[in-house]
């Protein structure tokens, strides 16, 4: 990038730092931020520097908030006998958008992964223990990524609860609605026939 000044070639480098953001994004999105009026990209910056001083997880669940506890953990009427088991804030974000689940979650920061050396004792699973232990929980709903490390995690973390007497359950997977049956994979369809129900 030696045909930018200094400044938008290191600002072209820290936004394709981002996931998802490749060399032509990075550049796209720098020249718009440097079209924008001053005002705007300030908002911008400070938005960014805010939120990253401000936001921290969650001293329970994990996630990620401004105070602590989290507004999930802190709300009477969220269902305190039900956790469900994310693997990421995303995850929080993504159940909380269909407005039916009223429990609590649990975020992992991360799954199981031998071939990537992350193991039971580096994802945040212990404290979902001392949660078990000390809260009256009567279920966890473990909605790990429907990939081999997700199943690995979710396998995991059945094994070591089952034998406490709470009810373990996984969310289904399967065949997207909208989605067409020729376009799934093997294993999707697989989860698919496991999880049908009887209409």
């Amino acid at each position: 990038m030696k045909y930018y000044a200094k400044p938008l070639s290191k600002l072209i480098s820290e936004l394709s730092r981002l996931p998802g953001i490749g060399g032509k994004t990075a550049q796209r999105l720098a020249f718009h931020i440097l079209s924008m009026d001053e005002k705007e990209a300030l908002a911008l910056a400070e938005s960014i520097t805010e939120a990253k001083k401000n936001m921290k997880y969650c001293s329970v669940c994990g996630n990620l908030t401004d105070t602590d506890p989290c507004m999930v953990c802190s709300d009477p009427a969220r269902d305190r006998s039900v956790i469900c088991v994310v693997e990421t804030p995303r995850d929080v974000a993504a159940m909380e958008r269909i407005k039916e689940y009223g429990g609590l979650y649990h975020v992992l920061h991360g799954a199981i992964s031998p071939m990537e050396g992350i193991g039971p004792e580096d994802i945040n699973l212990k404290q979902l223990i001392v949660r078990l232990q000390q809260e009256d929980v009567q279920e966890i709903i473990l909605a790990t990524n429907p990939n081999i490390e997700g199943e690995a995690t979710a396998m995991y973390i059945a094994r070591l609860v089952k034998p406490s007497g709470i009810k373990v359950s996984r969310i289904a997977h399967g065949v997207p609605v909208g989605g067409d049956l020729e376009y799934a994979d093997e294993i999707t369809l697989l989860k698919a026939m496991e999880g049908r129900r009887e209409l």
